[in-house]
């Protein structure tokens, strides 16, 4: 999720291209979602900051990214502090985060200003984090970017860039496919249960959100046209498969019930970037949604509760 910070402040609309869209959706008006609507509970801060990815972990650990030091930072529970266990190389522009089979935490990076001349430059890299020990290793590079990721059960990794059109994907070896499949400034990504999916919102052109069949890039369906001034951002998946999305200007938080139709979650939260359920029994649980964002902030959106729901993790 690249930074809509960088992107109001400096009025940048990424390069349009070609979508193959099945059964365009548009927006019909927005009810509060049945349990929806309670105020969000402030669980955590990172002063300074500008949170950029969200994950959690087995034991109910939070983890999150600052686009502006570079830093990977852990919370080991909702309203412990913030502590910094990693950083990208650069020291800046750190960006995604998403589980391997085997349980290692990656780190997207190379979300700084370069990301303005979108697909060119490919410079956007993922690192292997080892959360035991704390050690951060570089891994590969030529990435369009890497604002979005997330990991099939065979290891295969999306990545998509928000400032351009291409998404890549990495094999579980290290090869890397920087065009793997298209859309204008995808942002975010999630795959569905039987990764057959990757759901990505579509933050700057034609703002809404689509999928991309993992066996067939060049199938992309519409799920939901936004208006122009929504920047929808990094989103999750609910126990039912449907995307939950946190709208970056308007500070709603949506779940889309139906191709075109769509709830609010909750409200108040401008400059979201960025969702992910919980995950494990404690801290951080599975069925809670949490929300980061480029004002340094996490919240718990009680609307959002949904005991079967699980921050992404391969196979889950």
């Amino acid at each position: 999720m690249r930074s809509h910070v960088i992107a109001l402040c400096a009025g940048v609309v990424a390069a349009a291209g070609l979508v193959t869209a099945v059964g365009t959706a548009p927006a019909a008006a927005a009810p509060v979602c049945p349990g929806g609507g309670a105020p969000p509970r402030l669980v955590g801060t990172v002063p300074g900051a500008a949170l950029e990815g969200l994950t959690v972990d087995g034991r109910g650990r939070l983890y999150t990214t600052d686009i502006n030091s570079g830093r990977v930072f852990r919370l080991n529970g909702p309203g412990a502090p913030a502590i910094p266990i990693a950083r990208v190389p650069g020291g800046s522009g750190a960006g995604a985060l998403a589980w391997t089979p085997a349980g290692t935490l990656l780190v997207g990076y190379g979300a700084d200003a370069r990301v303005i001349v979108g697909d060119t430059l490919r410079h956007a890299s993922i690192a292997r984090l080892n959360i035991a020990t704390r050690v951060l290793r570089p891994w590969v590079t030529g990435l369009s970017a890497a604002n979005g990721m997330d990991v099939s059960a065979r290891g295969n990794i999306y990545a998509t860039n928000d400032f351009g059109n291409l998404i890549g994907r990495v094999s579980p070896t290290g090869a890397v496919q920087a065009n793997w499949g298209a859309l204008p400034s995808a942002n975010g990504a999630v795959l569905g249960r039987d990764d057959r999916w990757l759901y990505v919102s579509r933050t700057f052109v034609a703002p809404g959100v689509s999928r991309i069949s993992t066996a067939n890039p060049r199938v992309v369906q519409n799920l939901l046209n936004l208006g122009a001034g929504d920047f929808p951002d990094g989103l999750t998946l609910d126990a039912h498969g449907r995307p939950v999305v946190p709208l970056n200007a308007s500070g709603r938080i949506i779940r889309i019930t139906a191709p075109g139709r769509y709830c609010v979650v909750g409200a108040g939260m401008p400059l979201s970037s960025v969702l992910s359920y919980g995950r494990g029994s404690q801290g951080f649980s599975a069925g809670r949604l949490y929300r980061a964002g480029f004002d340094g902030r996490i919240y718990e959106i009680p609307g959002g509760f949904d005991a079967g729901a699980t921050a992404a993790f391969p196979g889950r």
